[in-house]
């Protein structure tokens, strides 16, 4: 099953009454099932628990031992500059994040993420306002183009760019999630150009630079990193000819993508086939209603990712050896879940949820669990599920679930 295969989301109601069992009407949630488990008496963190519910009170179905498959960013060591802030999310706040790193950045309008590159691809999603992305690669030739929301880049390991945030009516600036290809990436391990230039003899620079020595008394004596910078000016302005344009674009327009439809949300898939620059890095940006399901699945490209940009859901993990882990999410969490774990994704809020989904992969695809039971003889599956024959009959077969009238 590739990754032309069905996608589904199923509205269901199950996670409204986990959660009424789970919780306490007048505490919050408390480390009871049932007749297992007691109450807290000892110290405790109320709002930090309510965040968690189902880590406090986990289902009958979670068991064993599983790594901890949640972050938020939230928690994470924030760098303050004159022009905006960073945090990230590598393999040092979350363990289990081997694959990919993520960093959500903040640059107030016109402020600059000095010209620099890194070891790693960068993907970036932008959620809110608007900036000026350039680029030159390795045969001299660039690119400029200006993002805004729900618009991605995507920058190969060792190319050279710039980020500058824009006025705008809706954001001062624009704030944006940048995903790398490796989990052990590190913000401060980027190839900054004033870092680089602070580190080569004056003299050797001047020679390089061909100028005197004194014309470069004034430079930086350390990184900028982050920093106010002149307004951009129009953008045809900054498309400058080099060797011509790059030939696949650095940027793509996300949103607008048509989606896929289906009962209890939408997916836009971004993969190599529609960004053709993003070698290293797929994506699907998924939408669901309140009470829908990200129905039962895995993937077979790799480890998952996940952001989570504004909304409530739960996730389930299953790990093999009967083990299972469940975990709650919000808007600023990261999600992981390790190469091919079957799991799925509720929205147990009342608002729709909106996340992204990350493989480090050119391509995305999934395996359905209802398709793979669907295409598989159902006198079989119903041997294995003990379930009478028609339950197998009913499931959809077709790579996409129905369009809603």
């Amino acid at each position: 099953m590739t990754r032309m295969t069905r996608r589904g989301f199923v509205a269901g109601t199950t996670g409204a009454m986990l959660m009424a069992e789970a919780a306490s009407a007048a505490d919050g949630p408390i480390p009871m099932r049932g007749n297992e488990g007691a109450d807290i008496i000892g110290p405790r963190n109320p709002a930090r628990e309510a965040e968690d519910p189902f880590t406090l009170s986990p289902p009958a179905t979670d068991h064993g031992t599983m790594p901890n498959l949640k972050w938020s960013f939230a928690d994470s060591h924030m760098r303050l500059e004159e022009g905006g802030w960073a945090r990230q999310t590598t393999i040092r706040e979350l363990p289990i994040s081997t694959a990919m790193a993520g960093v959500n950045m903040r640059l107030k309008a016109n402020a600059a993420r000095e010209m620099h590159w890194h070891k790693e691809a960068e993907w970036s999603y932008m959620l809110k306002g608007r900036a000026r992305v350039t680029a030159v690669d390795g045969e001299g030739r660039t690119f400029a183009d200006d993002i805004s929301e729900g618009d991605l880049w995507y920058f190969p390991s060792g190319i050279p760019h710039s980020i500058q945030a824009l006025e705008n009516e809706d954001a001062d600036g624009c704030e944006f999630l940048l995903v790398f290809d490796d989990g052990a990436f590190s913000e401060d391990s980027t190839f900054l150009l004033t870092d680089w230039l602070a580190h080569t003899p004056p003299d050797v620079l001047a020679k390089n630079l061909g100028v005197e020595p004194s014309a470069l008394a004034n430079l930086p004596k350390s990184e900028l990193y982050i920093f106010p910078a002149p307004k951009p000016g129009p953008l045809e302005g900054d498309r400058l000819r080099g060797e011509g344009p790059v030939p696949e674009p650095f940027s793509h327009r996300m949103t607008a993508q048509a989606p896929i439809q289906t009962k209890g949300g939408t997916i836009r898939i971004t993969d190599s086939t529609v960004f053709k620059a993003s070698k290293t890095l797929a994506a699907s940006l998924v939408e669901l209603e309140p009470g829908a399901l990200r129905e039962l699945h895995w993937h077979p490209s790799g480890d998952e990712w996940q952001y989570w940009i504004e909304g409530q859901g739960r996730m389930t993990v299953f790990g093999s050896e009967g083990k299972a882990r469940t975990f709650d999410y919000q808007g600023g969490d990261v999600g992981y879940v390790p190469f091919a774990m079957g799991h799925y994704i509720e929205n147990t809020g009342s608002t729709k949820l909106r996340y992204l989904e990350m493989f480090r992969s050119p391509l995305y695809s999934d395996v359905s669990l209802n398709q793979w039971l669907a295409l598989t003889p159902h006198p079989l599956v119903a041997a294995h599920l003990k379930v009478d024959r028609s339950v197998i009959d009913a499931l959809p077969a077709e790579n996409y679930p129905d369009v809603p009238k």
